[in-house]
This record gives C-alpha cells, sequence and structure tokens, in this order.
C-alpha cells in the first residue's frame, strides 16, 4: 500500500461516503450506561469521540452532550445530557486495560471535565500517532480518506446534540466519527504489522528552463 502523506479537499470531496455498518444503542440511563460499559470492557480496543451543541450566541457555551464509544461491532451513544458524566462511564475512560484510540483527545477531555473529574487511562492520540507513518493531515477526514478511499460526511456537525430525540443522521454521523478512529488504528496497527506500506515519495520540483537561465551567471 502506498501511503499518501496528505490529501486534499478537492479529492475528499469526490470520494465516496463512508457510513458505520454495525448496531447502533442510544444511552438515556445510568443503568443503559452499566450494561454498556460492561460489555467495552471486553473489547480490547475501541474509538471514542464527542459533540457538543453548538453557540450561535456570543459568549453562551454547551458542556459535552453526547460521547460516542465504538467497537468495530456496536457504537454507544452516551447522551451525557441526560446523564450527566456519570461513575460507569468515567470507569471506561480511567480503564488503563482498555485501549481508547481518539482524535484531538486533549480537546474532548478538557470539554468533559467541565461535567466531572477524571483521569483518562489507555488513550491513543491519533493525530501522534500518524506521524509515524508520514502522514502530515491532522483531520479525521483527511486521515481517513487517505487509509480507505472513502470520506466521513460533517453535514450534521453543527446540530443540536441536546435535541430531545437525536435523528438517524445524527445517530450515524456520530458513531461513524468514532467507530473511524477505530477503523484507522486497526489498518495502521496492520500495516506496523506486516511492513507492506511504502510512504508516498515527496515530489521533486523540476525547474523550467527560464529558472536555469536565470541563475546561469
Amino acid at each position: 500500500m502506498i501511503i499518501k502523506r496528505s490529501i486534499t479537499k478537492e479529492d475528499i470531496r469526490d470520494l465516496p461516503k463512508a457510513a458505520f455498518p454495525g448496531r447502533i444503542h442510544v444511552i438515556h440511563t445510568e443503568e443503559e450506561a452499566c450494561k454498556a460499559v460492561e460489555y467495552l470492557k471486553t473489547c480490547k480496543v475501541v474509538g471514542i469521540d464527542s459533540e457538543t451543541r453548538p453557540s450561535f450566541t456570543k459568549g453562551q457555551t454547551h458542556k459535552v452532550g453526547l460521547l460516542q464509544v465504538s467497537s468495530g461491532e456496536c457504537c454507544f451513544l452516551f447522551r451525557l445530557n441526560h446523564t450527566g458524566l456519570i461513575q460507569p462511564i468515567i470507569d471506561l475512560l480511567e480503564d488503563p486495560d482498555l485501549l481508547k484510540v481518539g482524535l484531538s483527545l486533549h480537546d474532548d477531555f478538557k470539554m468533559l471535565y467541565k461535567r466531572a473529574s477524571f483521569t483518562p487511562e489507555g488513550c491513543v492520540e491519533l493525530q501522534h500517532y500518524v506521524d509515524q507513518f508520514g502522514i502530515s493531515d491532522k483531520s479525521l477526514q483527511k486521515i481517513y480518506g487517505i487509509l480507505f478511499g472513502e470520506k466521513i460526511s460533517k453535514t450534521q456537525r453543527l446540530s443540536n446534540w441536546e435535541a430531545d430525540i437525536l435523528s438517524d443522521k445524527q445517530k450515524v454521523y456520530a458513531a461513524t466519527d468514532a467507530w473511524a478512529c477505530l477503523q484507522i488504528y486497526n489498518r495502521l496497527e496492520a500495516l506496523k504489522e506486516s511492513g507492506d506500506y511504502q510512504l508516498e515519495p515527496v515530489p521533486v520540483d523540476i525547474p523550467t528552463t527560464q529558472e536555469v537561465h536565470s541563475e546561469t551567471p
């Protein structure tokens, strides 16, 4: 596999859309959260992400409304605006034996701290992890496009994540972001183990005739 160093927005626009293919479970209560965490702790690696209701009023901010945690088969959408950051979810975030893969985790955790204090353990930041493969892009959409040739839609990003009922489009969007983090990590781990990849060569600029003449004394 040839790994590109970066990909343009124009290239991303023309790619087919990616979507989480598994089951999505929306978590509204502490009891549901306990069952979800019990399942997730049987996994070795999960993808995580969060969503916050956007504010269009100066000086107004909102707390994280949704935390997504995805295995390869199931994604759980924890509605923190209903439950708060309760102990079962904190236990998940602090579990050193469960690898949690995300992108811009520092920002996600900074926002989650406004709901409750916790000490995250067992986390992989994709923005740093991709460096060893020569990928210079840092957005989830671009990294996924480079590795899978598919586009992650961002049309629901500014929707209301505290709505009484999340729409199907919101659920798929949220699940896809967390799942994509897991997919990226698994793909790169597999490539690292097999060694079956090459980094795209750096293009060499060939000077034009005019440039050559202008440099001649």
